[in-house]
Protein backbone atom coordinates (compact mmCIF):
# COMPACT_ATOMS: atom_id res chain seq x y z
CA UNK A 1 0.00 0.00 0.00
CA UNK A 2 1.74 3.42 -1.11
CA UNK A 3 1.47 6.43 1.56
CA UNK A 4 -1.00 8.11 -1.34
CA UNK A 5 -3.18 4.97 -0.62
CA UNK A 6 -3.15 5.14 3.22
CA UNK A 7 -4.20 8.94 2.69
CA UNK A 8 -6.81 8.41 1.28
CA UNK A 9 -8.13 6.13 3.68
CA UNK A 10 -7.42 7.92 6.42
CA UNK A 11 -9.14 10.91 4.71
CA UNK A 12 -12.33 8.79 4.11
CA UNK A 13 -11.85 7.42 7.65
CA UNK A 14 -12.31 11.47 8.53
CA UNK A 15 -15.01 11.20 6.58
CA UNK A 16 -17.13 9.04 8.42
CA UNK A 17 -16.69 10.85 11.52
CA UNK A 18 -17.65 13.92 10.12
CA UNK A 19 -20.67 12.15 8.75
CA UNK A 20 -21.52 9.91 12.27
CA UNK A 21 -21.00 13.38 13.94
CA UNK A 22 -23.71 14.45 11.95
CA UNK A 23 -26.20 11.80 11.91
CA UNK A 24 -25.49 11.51 15.36
CA UNK A 25 -26.74 15.01 15.94
CA UNK A 26 -29.57 15.46 13.44
CA UNK A 27 -31.17 12.24 14.94
CA UNK A 28 -31.14 14.02 18.00
CA UNK A 29 -33.97 15.97 18.60
CA UNK A 30 -35.57 18.44 20.49
CA UNK A 31 -39.06 17.38 21.68
CA UNK A 32 -41.41 18.91 24.01
CA UNK A 33 -42.08 17.25 27.43
CA UNK A 34 -39.91 14.03 25.89
CA UNK A 35 -38.74 11.93 28.40
CA UNK A 36 -36.03 9.97 26.49
CA UNK A 37 -33.99 7.57 29.77
CA UNK A 38 -34.53 6.91 33.38
CA UNK A 39 -31.96 9.16 33.82
CA UNK A 40 -34.34 12.19 32.57
CA UNK A 41 -37.43 11.13 34.22
CA UNK A 42 -36.67 13.41 36.95
CA UNK A 43 -36.10 16.52 35.03
CA UNK A 44 -39.88 15.56 33.10
CA UNK A 45 -41.38 16.12 36.77
CA UNK A 46 -40.24 19.59 36.68
CA UNK A 47 -41.98 21.40 33.97
CA UNK A 48 -39.61 21.96 31.17
CA UNK A 49 -40.38 22.79 27.55
CA UNK A 50 -37.59 21.04 25.62
CA UNK A 51 -35.98 18.07 26.19
CA UNK A 52 -33.43 16.04 23.91
CA UNK A 53 -34.18 12.83 22.73
CA UNK A 54 -31.43 10.13 21.08
CA UNK A 55 -33.37 8.45 18.30
CA UNK A 56 -31.53 5.62 17.53
CA UNK A 57 -28.27 5.19 15.42
CA UNK A 58 -28.03 2.57 12.92
CA UNK A 59 -24.43 1.30 12.80
CA UNK A 60 -25.47 -0.54 9.23
CA UNK A 61 -25.84 2.63 7.47
CA UNK A 62 -22.60 4.04 9.26
CA UNK A 63 -20.70 0.80 7.86
CA UNK A 64 -22.10 1.38 4.37
CA UNK A 65 -20.93 4.94 4.23
CA UNK A 66 -17.26 3.72 5.41
CA UNK A 67 -17.55 0.90 3.10
CA UNK A 68 -18.70 3.31 0.21
CA UNK A 69 -16.53 6.14 1.02
CA UNK A 70 -13.34 4.06 1.36
CA UNK A 71 -13.92 2.58 -2.06
CA UNK A 72 -14.60 5.97 -3.59
CA UNK A 73 -11.57 7.48 -1.96
CA UNK A 74 -9.64 4.87 -3.55
CA UNK A 75 -10.63 5.21 -6.66
CA UNK A 76 -10.34 8.96 -6.88
CA UNK A 77 -6.46 8.42 -5.24
CA UNK A 78 -6.07 5.86 -8.09
CA UNK A 79 -7.41 8.72 -11.14
CA UNK A 80 -5.63 11.60 -9.94
CA UNK A 81 -2.31 10.04 -9.38
CA UNK A 82 -2.45 8.06 -12.61
CA UNK A 83 -3.51 11.46 -14.71
CA UNK A 84 -1.76 13.90 -12.51
CA UNK A 85 -1.43 17.80 -13.67
CA UNK A 86 1.98 18.94 -14.50
CA UNK A 87 2.39 22.40 -13.46
CA UNK A 88 -0.50 24.77 -13.06
CA UNK A 89 -2.56 23.82 -15.65
CA UNK A 90 -5.94 22.44 -16.27
CA UNK A 91 -6.44 19.54 -13.56
CA UNK A 92 -7.90 17.60 -15.99
CA UNK A 93 -7.58 14.41 -12.99
CA UNK A 94 -9.95 16.55 -11.05
CA UNK A 95 -12.35 17.75 -13.45
CA UNK A 96 -13.16 14.41 -14.45
CA UNK A 97 -13.44 13.05 -11.12
CA UNK A 98 -15.70 15.91 -9.92
CA UNK A 99 -17.96 15.16 -13.37
CA UNK A 100 -18.01 11.66 -13.31
CA UNK A 101 -19.03 11.90 -9.99
CA UNK A 102 -22.08 14.21 -10.35
CA UNK A 103 -22.92 11.53 -13.22
CA UNK A 104 -22.90 8.72 -10.50
CA UNK A 105 -24.87 10.67 -8.25
CA UNK A 106 -27.59 12.17 -10.13
CA UNK A 107 -27.82 8.52 -11.39
CA UNK A 108 -27.90 6.82 -8.18
CA UNK A 109 -30.23 9.47 -6.56
CA UNK A 110 -32.50 9.14 -9.04
CA UNK A 111 -32.16 5.52 -9.70
CA UNK A 112 -32.51 4.23 -5.97
CA UNK A 113 -35.45 7.08 -5.08
CA UNK A 114 -37.97 6.51 -8.35
CA UNK A 115 -36.93 3.28 -10.09
CA UNK A 116 -35.99 0.48 -8.05
CA UNK A 117 -37.36 -0.58 -4.20
CA UNK A 118 -36.30 1.60 -1.25
CA UNK A 119 -33.05 0.35 0.55
CA UNK A 120 -31.84 1.81 3.80
CA UNK A 121 -28.45 1.19 2.66
CA UNK A 122 -28.02 1.67 -0.73
CA UNK A 123 -28.15 5.90 -1.03
CA UNK A 124 -25.76 5.88 2.15
CA UNK A 125 -23.31 3.35 0.46
CA UNK A 126 -23.54 4.86 -3.07
CA UNK A 127 -24.47 8.48 -2.80
CA UNK A 128 -22.77 9.90 0.61
CA UNK A 129 -20.18 7.26 0.87
CA UNK A 130 -19.09 6.35 -2.73
CA UNK A 131 -19.67 10.03 -4.27
CA UNK A 132 -18.55 12.07 -1.31
CA UNK A 133 -15.47 10.49 -1.31
CA UNK A 134 -15.03 10.00 -4.74
CA UNK A 135 -15.90 13.93 -5.82
CA UNK A 136 -13.48 16.31 -4.75
CA UNK A 137 -14.56 19.73 -4.60
CA UNK A 138 -11.94 19.95 -1.75
CA UNK A 139 -9.57 19.40 -4.11
CA UNK A 140 -10.76 21.89 -6.44
CA UNK A 141 -10.70 24.65 -3.94
CA UNK A 142 -6.69 23.83 -3.77
CA UNK A 143 -6.55 24.03 -6.99
CA UNK A 144 -7.56 26.85 -7.76
CA UNK A 145 -5.85 29.01 -5.04
CA UNK A 146 -2.52 27.73 -6.40
CA UNK A 147 -4.09 28.69 -9.94
CA UNK A 148 -4.37 32.17 -7.99
CA UNK A 149 -0.79 32.26 -6.53
CA UNK A 150 0.49 31.92 -9.60
CA UNK A 151 -1.37 35.06 -11.04
CA UNK A 152 -3.68 32.75 -13.17
CA UNK A 153 -7.07 34.47 -12.47
CA UNK A 154 -8.53 33.66 -15.95
CA UNK A 155 -8.07 29.64 -15.70
CA UNK A 156 -8.70 29.90 -11.43
CA UNK A 157 -12.06 31.48 -12.59
CA UNK A 158 -12.68 29.63 -15.72
CA UNK A 159 -12.09 26.39 -13.72
CA UNK A 160 -14.41 26.96 -10.85
CA UNK A 161 -17.39 28.00 -13.10
CA UNK A 162 -16.83 25.60 -15.87
CA UNK A 163 -16.70 22.69 -12.49
CA UNK A 164 -19.83 23.77 -11.39
CA UNK A 165 -21.56 24.86 -14.50
CA UNK A 166 -21.02 21.37 -15.74
CA UNK A 167 -21.09 19.76 -12.12
CA UNK A 168 -24.88 20.80 -12.14
CA UNK A 169 -25.42 20.23 -16.31
CA UNK A 170 -23.99 16.54 -15.48
CA UNK A 171 -26.29 16.03 -13.04
CA UNK A 172 -29.79 17.55 -14.60
CA UNK A 173 -29.20 15.52 -17.44
CA UNK A 174 -28.30 11.90 -15.82
CA UNK A 175 -31.42 12.76 -13.74
CA UNK A 176 -33.71 13.25 -16.89
CA UNK A 177 -31.98 10.34 -18.62
CA UNK A 178 -32.92 7.58 -15.88
CA UNK A 179 -36.73 9.03 -15.44
CA UNK A 180 -36.73 9.23 -19.36
CA UNK A 181 -37.86 12.50 -19.92
CA UNK A 182 -37.14 14.66 -22.75
CA UNK A 183 -34.21 17.24 -21.87
CA UNK A 184 -34.20 19.20 -24.69
CA UNK A 185 -36.87 20.82 -27.19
Amino acid sequence: MTPIQLAAILASAALLACVARRIVRARAVLVPGAVDDAATQAESLAPATERRVRLGLDRRELAAIALGGSIGALARVWLVTEFAPSGVTWPWATFAANISGAIALGYFATRLQERLPQSTYRRPLLGTGFCGAYTTFSTMQVEILRMLEHDRLGLAAGYALTSIAVGYLAVWLTTAAVRRTRVLV
